[in-house]
This record gives structure tokens, sequence and C-alpha cells, in this order.
């Protein structure tokens, strides 16, 4: 059976395990605590020497990044085409965002919560760095507005009228920051629009997949 290698606290882990429960593709997760340094055991090093997830493994063949991840499962497997269109303009459309992704989207989203969240517990508890949360925030808002303007505009989803691979990672990497307390789409309707479409086409497979970083962030508002 299809397995795969997850930390739900990692977002691009968050989408497999979404697109995998949705369509209700058979698998089995194996559990990698990158908190407790799992990723670097020998075992699973072997698996993947870049000591990162997800992972998968389908009768010996192994892929190590998300996005060939994601692209292999709708390819190989019988659910909806709407996930990554066969037809070549929307498929492009679809890689045009999953490639503006790696280095927009994700890492400012992510530099967000690092500052935030990941480096005030890795020191014991003394809070973030204003001046470079300010900067990583103001990045990420400068992300938001192409987002918004160059991928959204006016349709219902990232790449058209039905939802997409693109529409499941960036909604992943878009509520990392929540496990701060911070939603970086509050002042953005039109995109806090589009995430709700997100949300309630994805149903009980959202929320469970996000459930470690639900607690995440209200273990940190109790501590308020």
């Amino acid at each position: 059976m299809l397995k795969v290698y997850l930390d739900l606290l990692s977002q691009p882990c968050r989408a497999v395990h979404i697109l995998l429960n949705y369509n209700k593709i058979p698998h089995t997760v194996h559990t990698v605590a990158l908190r407790k340094g799992e990723q670097s055991t020998p075992e699973f090093t072997k698996l993947n020497p870049m000591q990162k997830v997800p992972v998968l493994v389908d009768e010996g063949f192994v892929l190590t990044e998300s996005d060939a991840i994601l692209k292999y499962l709708v390819t190989k497997h019988n659910i909806p085409e709407h996930w990554y269109p066969r037809q070549p303009e929307r498929r492009a459309r679809v890689d045009e965002y999953t490639a503006w992704h790696q280095t927009h989207t994700r890492p400012h989203a992510a530099k967000v919560f690092i500052l935030e969240v990941l480096l005030p517990r890795m020191s014991g508890g003394s809070g973030p760095d204003h001046s470079q949360l300010e900067r990583a925030l103001s990045e990420l808002d400068r992300t938001l507005e192409l987002l918004d303007s160059m991928f959204l505009r006016r349709q219902p989803f990232l790449c058209g009228d039905d939802i997409t691979l693109a529409d499941l990672l960036a909604v992943c990497e878009l509520m990392q920051p929540l496990g701060g307390d911070r939603d970086v789409l509050q002042d953005r309707p039109n995109l806090r629009r589009w995430r709700s479409r997100v949300q309630s086409a994805l149903g009980e497979s959202f929320d469970h997949a996000h459930a470690v970083l639900y607690a995440l962030r209200d273990r940190r508002k109790a501590k308020l």
C-alpha cells in the first residue's frame, strides 16, 4: 500500500494529507516528528537524504518533493481531473502557480510563523524580534497582493472555477501563521472569501489536517 511520511505541522505535508483523504486514496501514514528530530534517523535519511517531509513510497518508488507527490497522486489515481487538469492551458495555469509558490507564498508565510512561533519557543520563551517580524509581514503582504491580483482576480479559485492543487498548496501555507494566532488574510476580504471556499470544498479533510495547528494556536492563546 502507498505510504506517506508526514508531520502535520508542515504545510506541504498537510496538502498531501488532505488530497489523500479527501479523495479516499488508500494509504498509510508514518508520522515523522520534526520537533523530535526524527527526520535525522538513519532509517528516514535512507529514504530522503535531505531529511525533509513529506515523502511518498509507492511499491518501492520514492518521491521527496510535495509538488511532485501531489501531481503524481493526481496522475496515477482516478480522482477528479479538476485537481490537475489535462487540458494544456489549464494545467499550465496550475504549474505557473506552483512554480511561483516556491519563492513567494511558501517562504514568506513560513517566515512569519518561524519568527513568531518557532524561534521564540526554541529560545526559551522570549518574544519575537519585532523588526525582523515587521519585515517578514511586509514581504508577505506584497505576496498576498500579487496572489490576489495575479492569480485569484475575480474568479472563485486561483486557477479558475474549480479547486486545484494550487489552492491546496496556497491555503496550507497561509494557514500556518494561525499557529501564532495571526490571521494574515484578516485585511484582505477577497482572499478571505477564497479561503472560505477552499475550506468548504475540502470539508472535514481540511480540519483534520489542521487539528495540530489549531491546537498550537489554542495553547498559545491560553498562555496570553
